[in-house]
């Protein structure tokens, strides 16, 4: 345990880490008021609870489902993703982008047929990238927040026995601790960045989507696909230390304009139908 006791808590580390947690709250938050405020007439908000449940099904229950065998269990698949770069981003890319977009397919096709405005479709894309920072990434952040705190009072052996690291398990918890740590405003930027890069994503994958669902033309799922994985492709590079994180940000940038780009042309060409007739229509 000694690693832990030489750990020095950057003074930069608890304001940038309670900021992240403040501004990972409010992302979704000020994305759902502007967009329902704007839309209040269209929208329902059922859209944006189907959203969220869609990607903790998809994404959070089946597709980490296929994670555990693929990845985490010791078997001789694991062991080759696990053991070959190609592989491991190859199946990244390609599981986010086939559970993720076909669950999206899935519910504004099968479960989401009243209501269809277009003005919905980004709703429900808000409430499926808002779900991913309120349940996936803000828990980690407040997790961080907990542990720069409890280190930077010195005390280390009541940290480690007040976040139950032992150790059997210190090897494995070092390294989160260390990055908390050091967590510092351009860590907490680049948090930020990426998760309004991911909001502006997932609401321009869901109108792809939603414009191939509603005029009945199924090339849409696959380029919705297409573009999931290509946008995965430096994160998952990143993960194996192949490509810098600048490179990845930059990346993610180019890739959340391009669909963005689409989803708009695509929204406008969806026209603005009435509420009444888009309402007649879903039943």
């Amino acid at each position: 345990m000694t690693e832990f006791e030489k750990i020095i808590v950057s003074r930069n580390s608890i304001p940038s880490l309670i900021i992240t947690v403040v501004l990972m709250i409010a992302i979704p938050v000020i994305f759902f008021i502007y967009w329902r405020r704007k839309h209040k007439e269209q929208t329902k908000l059922s859209w944006l609870i189907a959203g969220a449940i869609g990607f903790i099904v998809s994404a959070r229950v089946l597709e980490l489902g296929v994670h555990y065998f693929c990845i985490l269990a010791d078997n001789p698949i694991s062991r080759f993703i696990n053991g070959n770069t190609a592989a491991f981003v190859l199946y990244g890319i390609m599981m986010a982008g086939l559970f993720e977009e076909c669950g999206r397919y899935i519910v504004l096709k099968y479960i989401m047929k009243k209501n269809r405005a277009r003005e919905n479709s980004v709703l429900y894309g808000i409430g499926h990238g808002g779900i991913e920072i309120l349940a996936v990434l803000l828990p980690s952040m407040i997790s961080f927040l907990a542990v720069a705190v409890m280190f930077s009072a010195g005390d280390t052996e009541n940290a480690l026995r007040t976040l139950n690291i032992t150790e059997e398990t210190a090897a494995a918890a070092l390294p989160a601790v260390q990055s908390a740590a050091a967590f510092d405003y351009g860590m907490m930027a680049a948090n930020v960045i990426e998760r309004l890069f991911s909001m502006f994503l997932h609401i321009g994958l869901t109108v792809i989507v939603y414009y191939g669902v509603v005029n009945a033309k199924k090339m849409y799922l696959p380029l919705a696909i297409l573009l999931h994985m290509l946008m995965d492709t430096f994160p998952a590079l990143y993960q194996r230390s192949v490509v810098p994180l600048w490179s990845v940000e930059v990346w993610a940038a180019v890739w959340t304009i391009i669909i963005v780009f689409i989803a708009v042309k695509l929204y406008r060409k969806m026209g603005v139908p009435s509420f009444a007739e888009t309402s007649h229509h879903g039943t």
